[in-house]
């Protein structure tokens, strides 16, 4: 695969995976968290995958000292340790990808900006509704906040401005339209997306591992529950 090495000061490489979060790109970046996980370096601390690119942060201390056993720097050391698995080639079947479902109540208390976001639109709020849980979407990556999940597939007929002054709340579970991207807020936290909704799943739950219900590569389908069916959800009775 196509790929650039470069160094992080001295606890850290970055491997870049492509100049676009495309596609291509995402299949990489998916394939190399696989591997990451599966097969990890004693050295490594963590890694942090992102729309184009992966961080790994690692023990200066023991990369240190397998490094100078070949009369290398810690970042040689890495980079030479990662070279064999950057130069293969990734198959079809590394790139396989979870559907999960949401379920979503739109509009009203769960949902103030969706008639704002139909306004900017020129459409009504069930249009939005209907482009925005029709969409073809996978998760490019998670971050900002535990499990927040920053979804490509979103159609540009219902893209929106951020907020000018962001909520100093947003609600857990809320599904938010920012720009041209879509996501949802794990956790309550301040944030300037325009709330179109929310989901009674729960996207992040620190006791479980993994904690977060998404991760990169995922793809996701919207369904619109009405408020009653979102109550059922929230107490565990639904279809």
């Amino acid at each position: 695969m196509d790929y650039q090495l470069t160094p992080m000061g001295d606890q850290a490489i970055m491997i870049i995976l492509g100049d676009t979060p495309d596609e291509a790109t995402l299949n990489k970046v998916q394939y190399l968290s696989s591997y990451l996980d599966n097969h990890p370096f004693d050295w490594i601390i963590e890694y942090i995958p992102a729309f184009t690119s992966i961080s790994i942060m690692y023990n200066p201390m023991k990369i240190a000292c397998k490094a100078l056993t070949k009369k290398q720097l810690p970042y040689e050391y890495a980079r030479e340790q990662l070279t064999p698995v950057l130069s293969q080639e990734i198959s079809d079947h590394a790139m396989k990808r979870r559907v999960i479902e949401l379920p979503v109540c739109y509009g009203g208390k769960y949902g103030p900006d969706l008639d704002f976001v139909a306004a900017a639109n020129g459409l009504t709020s069930d249009e939005v509704i209907q482009i925005h849980s029709s969409g073809d979407y996978i998760v490019q990556m998670i971050g900002f906040s535990p499990g927040f999940p920053y979804i490509r597939g979103m159609s540009e007929k219902i893209a929106a401005p951020r907020k000018e002054t962001p909520r100093l709340k947003i609600p857990a579970q809320s599904v938010g339209i920012g720009g041209k991207q879509t996501g949802i807020y794990p956790i309550e936290t301040p944030g300037g997306w325009q709330i179109i909704g929310r989901t009674p799943l729960q996207l992040f739950q620190p006791e479980l591992t993994p904690p977060s219900l998404l991760r990169a590569g995922d793809k996701v389908k919207f369904h619109p529950i009405s408020i009653e069916e979102f109550i059922k959800w929230e107490k565990g009775y639904h279809d």
